[in-house]
């Protein structure tokens, strides 16, 4: 066969999978099936032979264009418009022109609905079923076309984050952009967001059914509590009264719902046909910590879960979820993309074609009151930072403990062990260790981390494995002297509801500490929360920006009050930082193909969910040899009953032998000749897949994988109860605090040196306050500031009085260029508080609206958003004159003709009061 014969027999068994049936237009049979793909049909004179004429219920729909593999289809699409012009009258159809037509390989295909406000081709997973075409042929308005007539938004309800954060979601959905990505910070209501925004596409754009997907089972528990207690302005009925609401938990997708919950892993187990273990759903693969998970185990089109399943598919900590075998879930689905999250990487922000719908981040979000920000308190030991040495004694025995059993056993050491800070609590367990950084985050709590309190805040320990948690839960009832309740440990392995006891930990007095490794180190809202204690390092930026971002979120005073009795407010967080996690380079985002190092745990782990890969192959041979090595005969004994006879040696070897060239070639040339001919590269792929998964196939046992992880020399934790760990520092950050020291007499000295000379500062240092200040001026102070000896940003000196005067500073400033007004007069009058210009504009403009009123002044709406066009001008140049009117965003309202209309001869001075007063 030639290229293109081979692309029309692959698309024939694409139809045919999608529900078409293909015929040759010489034995034409319309009412064989409900879709019929006729193969060259002929159309009306000039028009030639289209490859495929599509029929639906017995009438012609639309049109394929079949290409060689290999060839771009976006050149072709005008041979295909002109084939549903050709269509000969008498030939019956739903519509004329046809309104679909595709262009494909049968590796890939592009779509085109004619029905679109701007037909534009996109590229499908395969085609769209007959009766999904005769639905959309039908509809009086297409999805595309209900996006752009959206009702006007009404926002009770909606901070006004999320207010912008929806507004401009539907602006891209109705620009037919396929992808969005919305940044909120933690704690700004994502959730709730997107319960907002599904509302509304379900309920006025005539999306049939959306996906909200997360990448585990907590998550999505979450979710559907958001969704069914969401409230609509428009019709005062809760989601789930008005419309079916579905949390996946088998592989039924029903025909009615509209918003289905679901776990990415549970839906790429029913794209591919196969069951899947709940407890895979309790943890995200993005936090399991391996180079293994590479190779994405191929989805091929699932006839029970057609393309047009979803019309929107919205992505939960989707810097998590968009990678490996999740991508394909996505690529699978003919839906717009929507992406949540508070920490994009610049991978997270690619996939999404660089839509940034909306940036609102942690500084934002504190300054607008909607997160707290967060001090840092470090505690440094000797045994953290430096490991010891337990020196071998002859008649002293030690402890030794089994990872998984925490069983002990005592013996004496062949040599003197010295360990490092990166062994502790893997290979070595220092019980000195945990018990002083604990009994000085102790002693410290009421002193230096929350003065003047007396109840211990709602406090999260990070531990580095569940066992290191068991260690840290004991330790700390014995030092804080308390029982059971009142520190808990919840992880994946917490026997009995570990929900259940995080709702405690939320709502009740009790745990007032809860030790976890990674269950409720992203997504979860315990918003009570004041302290996070690290006790294990974190390499990647955004996952430590998660774990920040349990204690970030705000709480109701009286319900803080409630769990902690003398917390009056939270204000802020701290970070108890007892491994230097905060003062480490992280990578930019989780190298889920850049770890060394995996425990023989999680590549069992791995062995048993299926993943078939060389990188797992290798690894675990190298494992198993080195383990061959060190056993007893009577452990490889156990070994080979479990296996048929084959010890660790001879798994080893198999593994081995299936990813090795030559043996993978000798395959190779047997497939070649059963098949006659030479093998695809596909074929070659699946070859060695099968060689892989072949040699794996014996760690699907589970009780092979119990024996090898109960080897003793592999899972014994050695206890060091000898070394006495010391502190070396209990304190805030004094590196950090003596720099912003520095930084804040820098500042006052650079203004008082040259107050005479920097037009900007003579302003500033005017009594009564002289008017004048433009933009320039403050870039031109800005500048000098710079070139200083200082060197320094604004946004560096702001952060430096927000450690020096924490009392002083409210909210977080200086990334605006005005800021510097703040900084200076804040230098010059050290007593009044240190507020970003922003904040200022806009209290100062609320009471000048209110003395407005109260004379008896009222504005229209577009008057109102002539004003609020114009303070935030004000508070981003400091002044507006009737120039900037010509200049975006004030012309995009219609200029200076459009503002004289809306307030005639009042302009000017409407214009000179908002000057003086705003930013006074």
């Amino acid at each position: 066969m030639n290229p293109e014969e081979e692309a029309r027999q692959q698309i024939d068994e694409l139809l045919t999978a999608c529900g078409w049936e293909a015929q040759d237009c010489k034995a034409l049979n319309i009412s064989a099936a409900r879709g019929v793909a006729v193969r060259e049909f002929p159309l009306l004179s000039g028009y030639g032979f289209t490859d495929y004429l599509l029929y639906a219920d017995g009438k012609a729909i639309g049109v394929v264009e079949a290409k060689a593999v290999g060839s771009t289809l976006t050149g072709v699409e005008w041979q295909s418009q002109g084939y549903i012009q050709g269509l000969p009258p008498e030939v019956p159809s739903h519509r004329r022109p046809l309104p679909f037509h595709y262009e494909s390989t049968g590796m890939e295909t592009r779509f085109t609905s004619r029905l679109d406000p701007e037909p534009r081709s996109r590229e499908v997973f395969a085609f769209h079923r007959p009766e999904e075409l005769v639905r959309l042929a039908r509809l009086n308005c297409q999805l595309r076309g209900g996006l752009q007539s959206l009702p006007e938004l009404k926002t009770n309800g909606l901070w006004p984050v999320q207010v912008e954060a929806i507004q401009n979601l539907e602006r891209s959905l109705a620009d037919n952009r396929p992808k969005a990505l919305i940044q909120m910070a933690t704690g700004s209501g994502k959730t709730f967001t997107a319960s907002s925004f599904c509302y509304r596409l379900v309920k006025f754009a005539g999306a049939r059914r959306i996906l909200f997907l997360v990448d585990r089972n907590n998550l999505g528990r979450q979710a559907e509590k958001e969704f069914r207690n969401y409230l609509s302005p428009y019709t005062n009925l809760r989601f789930g009264e008005e419309f079916n609401l579905q949390r996946l938990r088998s592989s039924a997708i029903t025909d009615t719902s509209r918003v289905c919950i679901s776990t990415v892993q549970r839906l790429f187990s029913i794209l591919r046909g196969e069951d899947i273990d709940e407890e895979i759903e309790e943890e995200s693969w993005f936090d399991l910590n391996t180079s293994l998970v590479r190779e994405p185990e191929p989805i091929t089109y699932n006839p029970a879960i057609p393309i047009e399943t979803f019309d929107v598919i919205v992505v939960d900590e989707c810097h998590r979820s968009i990678y490996n075998q999740w991508r394909q879930v996505l690529d699978y689905f003919d839906a717009f993309i929507v992406g949540l999250t508070a920490t994009p990487t610049a991978h997270t922000i690619g996939f999404f074609d660089q839509n940034l719908v909306m940036e609102y981040g942690h500084e934002r979000a504190v300054a607008d009151g909607v997160n707290v920000g967060f001090d840092v308190y470090r505690i440094r030991t000797k045994i953290s930072e430096q490991g010891a040495t337990l020196e071998a004694e002859p008649g002293f025995y030690v402890p030794h403990r089994d990872r998984r059993t925490r069983a002990k056993r005592y013996a004496e050491l062949d040599d003197d062990l010295t360990y490092t800070a990166s062994q502790l609590d893997r290979e070595v367990v220092s019980a000195s260790q945990i018990r002083t950084v604990v009994r000085t985050f102790k002693e410290r709590l009421f002193v230096d981390i929350f003065p003047g309190r007396t109840e211990v805040p709602k406090t999260l320990i990070f531990a580095k494995t569940d066992s290191h948690a068991d260690d840290i839960v004991k330790v700390v009832r014995e030092e804080f002297g308390k029982g059971n309740d009142f520190c808990a440990k919840i992880t994946y392995r917490t026997t009995g509801k570990p929900e259940e006891l995080l709702q405690s930990f939320r709502n009740s007095y009790n745990p007032r500490i809860v030790v976890t490794v990674d269950m409720i180190a992203t997504g979860t809202d315990v918003k009570p929360l004041e302290c996070l204690v690290f006790m294990r390092n974190v390499a990647s930026a955004g996952y430590f920006e998660q774990m920040k971002g349990r204690g970030v979120r705000v709480i109701d005073s009286d319900e803080l009050l409630t769990v902690t009795p003398d917390a009056k407010r939270k204000t802020h967080f701290v970070i108890v930082d007892a491994v230097g996690v905060c003062e480490r380079d992280k990578t930019e985002s989780k190298p889920l193909d850049r770890q060394p190092s995996v425990s023989l745990e999680e590549l069992l782990t791995l062995a048993a969910r299926g993943v078939a890969t060389e990188d797992l192959a290798s690894t675990l041979a190298s494992r198993l040899a080195r383990l061959n090595c060190e056993m007893s005969d009577e452990e490889r004994e156990s070994i080979a009953d479990l296996t048929g006879g084959r010890d660790c040696g001879h798994l080893a070897g198999n593994l081995l032998r299936s990813i090795d060239p030559d043996e993978q070639g000798r395959r190779a040339a047997e497939l070649a000749d059963d098949l006659g001919r030479q093998p695809t590269e596909d074929e070659l792929t699946e070859m060695n897949r099968d060689m892989i998964a072949e040699a794996l196939q014996p760690f699907h046992d589970p009780k092979l994988r119990e024996a090898l992880l109960a080897i003793r020399r592999l899972l014994e934790q050695t206890i060091d109860e000898k070394s006495i760990d010391e502190v070396l520092q209990a304190g805030h950050d004094t590196q950090a605090l003596e720099r912003a020291k520095e930084i804040v007499g820098g500042f006052r000295q650079f203004i008082e040196e040259n107050r005479d000379r920097i037009e900007a500062l003579q302003i500033l240092y005017s009594r009564p306050y002289r008017a004048g200040l433009r933009y320039r001026h403050v870039k031109n102070l800005a500048a000098a500031l710079k070139t200083s000896p200082l060197h320094a940003e604004p946004q560096q000196v702001w952060d430096a009085f927000r450690l020096v005067e924490p009392g002083r500073v409210r909210g977080v400033g200086g990334k605006q260029l005005a800021d510097v007004v703040a900084l200076v007069r804040h230098a010059i009058v050290p007593e009044e508080p240190l507020v970003p210009v922003a904040q200022t504009v806009s209290h100062h403009y609320s009471q000048w609206l209110d003395e407005q009123e109260r004379a008896g002044v009222r504005f229209t709406e577009d008057q109102l958003k002539w004003l609020e066009a114009i303070r935030d001008h004000i508070a981003a140049s400091l002044h507006i004159e009737r120039d900037d009117f010509e200049l975006p965003p004030l012309s995009q309202f219609g200029g200076l003709g459009r503002a004289n209309e809306l307030f005639g001869d009042r302009l000017q001075a409407i214009l000179d009061d908002l000057n003086a007063r705003l930013v006074a």
